[in-house]
């Protein structure tokens, strides 16, 4: 085990940096407390999701810095990044995380809009007269 582990994570347009280290269990997100950062308690539990499937949540400190993307892409982006930490921490990390699908990165953007459309699938109405 290293004195600091650091990871990158994507999630939509977001991405995450974030560094693991012995402690607490405290979860700093872009110089503010988790709680205060992601305001929904369902985007706190996504975030734990790696370290509480591991059983390590009050064994290591998480530092994170997000940029881009909204509310559920960052959570994302960071769930993604600590997963890559804990996995840097112990090898036999890896075959849990990748089992129940932390290690996965969702590739799913926002479709483009094409010309001569409402939306990106969404068609003018036909008209034929």
């Amino acid at each position: 085990m290293k004195g600091n582990n650091y990871a990158t994570g994507r999630r939509k347009t977001s991405v995450a940096r974030v560094w693991l280290k012995p402690g607490a269990g405290n979860i700093i997100v872009n110089k503010q407390p988790i709680n205060e950062y992601f305001r929904r308690q369902t985007l706190e539990l996504i975030v734990r999701q790696p370290l509480e499937h591991i059983g390590v949540l009050d064994k290591f400190d998480v530092y994170a810095i997000v940029d881009g993307g909204g509310w559920s892409g960052q959570a994302g982006a960071v769930k993604l990044a600590i997963s890559r930490c804990l996995q840097q921490v112990d090898e036999r990390n890896t075959k849990l995380l990748r089992e129940v699908g932390f290690l996965t990165r969702d590739a799913r953007k926002v479709e483009r809009k094409k010309p001569g459309q409402k939306k990106a699938r969404k068609r003018f109405q036909f008209s034929k007269r």
